[in-house]
């Protein structure tokens, strides 16, 4: 049977001929996901305090951007074309959505960022642009039609609220209709365009930069360093330069710089924390009646647990990470854990060790995991 998600290509053939390469239309890719929400429902979401929301307007080359959350009055007045509702992380914000990102699975969880959704009437859209990640472009609703190009002039306009493409030069389009799907490359420019009220999801894998990666990677030695000892110099002799840095000085403060080393592991470390950390705006909750560690491997065992939306855990081969918190479990803990992280849940009547009890059960009363009964 073919694998219509990927145009009848396997998962192994995408890898090799599209991924971060080249882009792939997919005609009825996944028409089972068309319906997962309205214009209706992506209203009701932007309300949310919680969510990460932004309303697009066009006038002309003149473009506005407001950021939520809304009101439903901003909505009541809105014109018959050329604007954008755009939500982000819609995976945390709809159960169902997590169905959908379970079908890319075969790209490992830390690459993965989020779901977008967008709303657009006719000729809405966020203009020619290009993107710093590998996304998959899924139409919902309506058609949009997308033009893209290979080209390496990515100049973006002066001062505009958005980035768009000063010199946009598109060599092939499409018209995308329900269930159909667009991959896209990073850094591929792109434009899309609303030819009816339409509903795009926007599957995201995120790449971070050298320059953000290494910044994070500092603040986190500034927590982790074990630099000792004050600078000293006993054996100072007067000066009649007192502006000038002596060589004594310059030794002196290079010899305690010298402490701020790090190891393989450190960095391994860092990339696991980094990796499994939840956006800034995520906040888990804990239990308003936590179960006894009893009752809560009871009630895994009778109806399973899961993983809450918003909770990361990967593992190395050296620990696991649970939205940025390191864990060394001990050896007998560790299949069940790793299938709980790649399952993102664990089925009733699965046999569980103790020390994994003990760990599922702290992950429970942080909020991180919760019985499938809850």
């Amino acid at each position: 049977m073919r694998n219509k998600l990927l145009n009848g290509l396997t998962p192994t053939q995408f890898l090799q001929r599209h991924w971060q390469k080249r882009p792939l239309l997919a005609r009825n890719s996944l028409p089972q996901f068309t319906d997962l929400l309205s214009r209706r429902t992506l209203i009701e979401l932007a309300l949310l305090p919680e969510a990460e929301a932004r309303l697009i307007m066009r006038n002309g080359r003149q473009w506005t951007v407001r950021h939520g959350p809304f009101r439903r009055q901003d909505f009541a007045k809105l014109p018959a074309r050329d604007w954008t509702l755009l939500v982000q992380s819609v995976d945390l914000l709809l159960p169902r959505a997590r169905d959908l990102l379970a079908c890319f699975d075969f790209i490992p969880y830390a690459r993965l960022d989020d779901l977008m959704v967008s709303y657009a009437p006719p000729d809405g859209g966020v203009g020619p642009h290009f993107d710093s990640y590998d996304v998959f472009l899924l139409q919902g609703e309506g058609q949009r039609r997308w033009q893209i190009s290979s080209q390496r002039d990515l100049t973006l306009v002066d001062n505009a609220p958005l980035k768009i493409l000063r010199r946009f030069r598109p060599t092939r389009e499409w018209t995308l209709d329900s269930g159909d799907m667009l991959y896209l490359p990073p850094r591929y420019a792109h434009d899309g365009t609303a030819l009816s009220d339409c509903i795009t999801l926007s599957i995201g894998f995120r790449a971070p930069s050298a320059q953000d990666l290494c910044s994070r990677f500092f603040d986190f030695l500034q927590d982790n360093l074990d630099a000792r000892g004050l600078y000293t110099d006993p054996g100072l002799k007067p000066t009649r330069q007192p502006a000038r840095i002596t060589p004594q000085i310059s030794q002196g403060l290079l010899k305690m710089l010298e402490q701020a080393r790090w190891s393989r592991a450190n960095m391994l470390r860092f990339i696991g924390e980094d990796l499994s950390t939840p956006k800034s705006q995520v906040v888990f909750a804990p239990p308003l009646r936590a179960l006894t560690a009893a009752a809560f491997v009871r009630a895994a065992r009778r109806g399973g647990l899961h993983l809450v939306a918003a909770s990361i855990l990967l593992y190395d081969d050296r620990a696991f990470y649970m939205n940025g918190e390191r864990c060394t479990p001990p050896v007998a803990a560790r299949p069940l854990l790793r299938r709980i992280a790649n399952l993102r849940k664990l089925a009733p009547a699965v046999a569980m060790p103790a020390a994994a009890a003990d760990i599922l059960y702290a992950w429970y009363r942080a909020g991180f995991v919760a019985p499938a009964t809850d």
